[in-house]
């Protein structure tokens, strides 16, 4: 049997129009801004006046990635299209995917099979220019900087202590160390520099943490761009940019509002990396979806690891935001995978590598259950090798901590396959109140914030912090940054920052090399193990099956 691919399921799919989505999202036609017939953005102001009570939310995580795929995003669509078939009033969250991964490795980012949001060329490419918008706010800034030091330095900024880098979304390593400034005096200062990928910048994270336009100046004057040669930080309101990054930024804060498959409103809006950044859409688009629906689903980057644990210790310690329910993403093929099955074998049944495989599993649960003390539900994404032994072997262990599992076939049956899931979404909603708490607190340092997410939340034994890092961290705290929550930037591949690491590791530590503070988004950002914020392409990058026919469909594109 031919299967058709994601993007020929969503150029087969007939769209309705976005007006009829925004009723259907009770988001009346005044705030809409329509970008063709498909996508439009919403008006901040609709924020305001809306005084609807917020909605459920439910959080969509997974466990440790594979190269078997695990389908998060598909099964966050497919889970709001089964709450919307068994009639409940429902709104999607989503972020919007990097250029760089589309290129990349990954292809496509809206969601799989027949659960997909659409358009999804146009969400995968430009979509509404909001990345382009981010981009060029980093660079304005970077420009101003170097401006200043060549028209005088009043500030006296410190050419060697510069931390701001320019950006570009596009996995580019030739850029991750560069020299400019070169070709004599009036073409700058040279200087060794360097470039991020635009979702791990810190304009991507203050953008999608900030609640409103004066919020959003605020934050960008605060971030810091290097420190003078007396070692004071020097700010992006020291250089007077907040305004003009504001006016750059100013429309793109708009949430985009686009559907799923099956006419399910979406908001799909900003995108930071969970593995570099905190993983999540905007603060504004989540709350938006919170008003318009009676049940909100969104999702956070790669396991949870990483983009739950920065949703649940960032974004809602911020925002003032409490999930109802989470559902952790599995599949039997993955877990396989982390029970040291080759990828080549996933297909026969293999119960010693799933036993292998599960701690990796039941650590995210019970991470979720203990530490965060929310409802979840584990959502398998059946595949057709799956056999049942292999199945009822996962209930029984995730039965064990008192956690039910729930299969999955949203990829094949859309919302119909989501019905199952749905359902139990809505009983942990009804029927079990979590008790929502933090993995650490404001008041600890940050050594000890670090080694609370190491211990609890990665299954660690501590930390070994450089001699270089320690140093940048008791400078943050004397700066007044003790406070701030951390965001850690780690391997996705593994709950210990070595990659090979896979399963459920025992007995490491983690090793903190660099510590930086993003003072805008309001988070301390701590680097471990081989992290880097610009990736680079693989051997064979999906960019290369990537074409446009002669009467300008897009194809190939995952």
């Amino acid at each position: 049997m031919a299967y058709l691919s994601d993007i020929e399921i969503a150029q087969n799919c007939k769209p309705e129009h976005i007006l009829k989505i925004a009723k259907r999202a009770h988001v009346d036609e005044k705030y809409i801004e329509q970008y063709g017939n498909y996508k439009a953005k919403v008006d901040l102001s609709l924020l305001t006046d809306t005084k609807k009570k917020n909605g459920k939310l439910i959080l969509v995580t997974a466990i440790t990635p594979t190269p078997a795929g695990e389908g998060k995003t598909t099964t966050t669509i497919g889970l709001a299209d089964g709450l919307r078939k068994i009639g409940k009033d429902v709104t999607v969250a989503l972020r919007e995917p990097s250029l760089g991964p589309v290129f990349g490795v990954k292809g496509g980012a809206a969601g799989g099979g027949y659960a997909q949001v659409v358009p999804m060329e146009d969400i995968n490419l430009h979509f509404t220019g909001d990345f382009h918008a981010i981009g060029a706010a980093n660079n304005l800034l970077a420009a101003m900087l170097d401006n200043h030091i060549q028209q005088g330095n009043a500030l006296g900024i410190d050419v060697k202590k510069i931390t701001w880098k320019r950006c570009v979304d596009m996995n580019d390593r030739q850029l991750r160390f560069v020299v400019d400034g070169l070709g004599g005096k009036i073409n700058g200062t040279p200087r060794e520099d360097g470039f991020d990928i635009t979702v791990a910048s810190e304009i991507m994270a203050v953008f999608c943490l900030a609640t409103s336009i004066s919020d959003l100046k605020q934050r960008l004057a605060k971030i810091i761009v290097g420190y003078t040669y007396d070692d004071r930080p020097v700010t992006a309101g020291d250089l007077n940019a907040q305004g003009a990054m504001t006016a750059l930024l100013k429309d793109a804060l708009k949430p985009n509002l686009v559907q799923t498959l099956e006419g399910t409103p979406a908001f799909v809006h900003g995108g930071p990396f969970a593995n570099i950044a905190h993983g999540c859409n905007s603060v504004m688009a989540t709350q938006m979806a919170l008003k318009m629906g009676d049940y909100t689903v969104t999702e956070a980057g790669f396991g949870a690891d990483l983009g739950a644990e920065k949703f649940l210790d960032i974004k809602c310690r911020m925002a003032g935001l409490t999930p109802d329910a989470v559902v952790i993403v599995a599949t039997v093929r993955a877990l396989k995978m982390h029970g040291g099955l080759d990828k080549k074998q996933l297909a026969t049944e293999d119960l010693s590598a799933l036993e292998k495989g599960i701690p990796n599993l039941l650590r995210h649960v019970s991470n979720i259950k203990n530490v965060y003390k929310l409802p979840c539900v584990v959502a398998v994404n059946r595949f057709p090798t799956d056999t049942d032994a292999e199945i009822d072997f996962i209930i029984k262990k995730c039965a064990d901590l008192g956690v039910n599992t729930v299969l999955s076939t949203v990829w094949a049956d859309g919302g119909n396959g989501g019905i199952a899931l749905a359902k139990e979404v809505v009983r942990l909603c009804e029927q079990e109140k979590g008790n929502f708490a933090f993995s650490y607190t404001d008041d600890m340092s940050l050594t000890e914030k670090i080694e609370a997410v190491v211990k609890k939340i990665y299954g660690g034994d501590g930390i070994n912090i450089l001699p270089s890092a320690q140093k940048q961290i008791e400078k943050l705290e004397q700066l007044g940054f003790s406070r701030c929550p951390v965001c850690i930037a780690k391997t996705q591949y593994s709950f210990s920052d070595d990659p090979t690491k896979i399963g459920a590791p025992e007995h490491f530590t983690v090793t903190v090399k660099n510590v930086k503070v993003s003072a805008g988004a309001g988070f301390v950002v701590v680097l471990t193990g081989d992290i880097m914020t610009m990736p680079g392409l693989p051997k064979v990058p999906a960019a290369e099956k990537i074409d446009v026919t002669d009467d300008g469909r897009i194809v190939g594109l995952f």
